[in-house]
């Protein structure tokens, strides 16, 4: 008999990404005018950013800062006693747990907490919903907001980067309870990249081996298209507006996501991925292995992945 391999249900969904940038008009510019995120509201430090179908009041805050990168990843518990249960397993754990912080202008009070290398967590419940204005009012109800063409309908998942992979897995399954749907296992016994969700989606959150020698970095923030076909408009966009294609658009083996990458105007990697309806309905599921000799074949299809792909992140080192 087959064991569940979902032993958590405390944690929701990824809710928001805060992105720093030490380039703020011209990245709120890009997110507003050319990604296609709308504007929620602002505050003195920041701006709260949602895509159409996004519930809650931001997927995205918009920081002005001296550098760039990843402030916070906050995730919304399933409900308050799920919180207390989560905030309990991680003051239990020998992760840095940093304590209760106030919310802001999208959710209530959160737990903070940290992985070992640099990240910064937050756990919270208590949410802001999307408040559309009277003109950005769906037809149909089951929308958060109008339907506005070829702009991302939802956060999906973020990248980050960490020297080691294998810890940063202890840390998501003690501390959010995911689970790993898909990971890359490198011949010198290291893992190479780890893929989890805390739900069905196939996953929202993916740690890579840091190859740039820093610290907290990250690798990339993704929103998900309705369809393919918006991401090949999306390049063309891009291209009008002069923003920096990184590669594609290709398909990815892991994952199976068609994808785009580019950077912003302060140079944090950005994606648009479409991965159809796959989900992770198997309770008992396993995780996929790839080899690092089926890595070596590149992406499903598309050309091969750039060099700056392996060693670009957020923010950057200083040599």
């Amino acid at each position: 008999m087959s064991t569940p391999t979902r032993t958590s249900f405390d944690v929701a969904h990824l809710g928001h990404v805060e992105m720093l940038t030490d380039r703020f008009d011209e990245s709120l510019d890009f997110f507003t005018r050319v990604y296609g995120l709308k504007l929620s509201g602002r505050d003195d430090r920041s701006a709260y950013l949602r895509a159409w179908d996004d519930y809650e009041f931001h997927s995205l805050k918009l920081t002005a800062a001296d550098t760039t990168g990843v402030g916070h990843i906050g995730y919304r518990a399933a409900s308050a006693q799920a919180l207390d249960r989560r905030v309990a397993a991680i003051e239990a754990s020998d992760f840095t747990a940093h304590g209760w912080v106030e919310g802001d202008m999208g959710h209530g009070r959160a737990f903070r907490f940290e992985d070992p290398f640099g990240h910064v967590f937050e756990l919270y419940y208590d949410t802001r919903r999307a408040e559309p204005a009277e003109d950005d009012r769906p037809s149909l109800k089951n929308m958060a907001s109008r339907f506005t063409g070829v702009p991302p309908r939802r956060i999906d998942h973020l990248n980050l980067l960490a020297e080691d992979v294998t810890e940063f897995r202890r840390f998501m399954e003690t501390c959010l309870g995911s689970r790993v749907t898909e990971m890359i296992q490198l011949d010198n016994g290291r893992i190479g990249g780890c893929w989890f969700t805390v739900n069905n989606k196939t996953y929202d959150l993916a740690c890579t081996e840091e190859h740039g020698g820093g610290m907290g970095r990250l690798h990339h923030v993704t929103y998900a298209t309705d369809q393919r076909e918006d991401i090949l408009r999306a390049a063309d966009l891009f291209l009008e507006a002069g923003v920096h294609i990184e590669t594609g658009p290709h398909k990815h083996a892991i994952q199976g996501t068609f994808f785009l990458y580019v950077w912003e105007p302060a140079g944090n990697r950005v994606e648009l991925a479409n991965a159809g309806a796959r989900l992770i309905l198997a309770p008992d599921w396993e995780p996929v292995v790839w080899t690092e000799d089926e890595r070596r074949k590149g992406q499903a299809w598309g050309l091969k992945t750039i060099e700056t792909f392996h060693t670009h992140g957020t923010p950057p080192v200083k040599r």
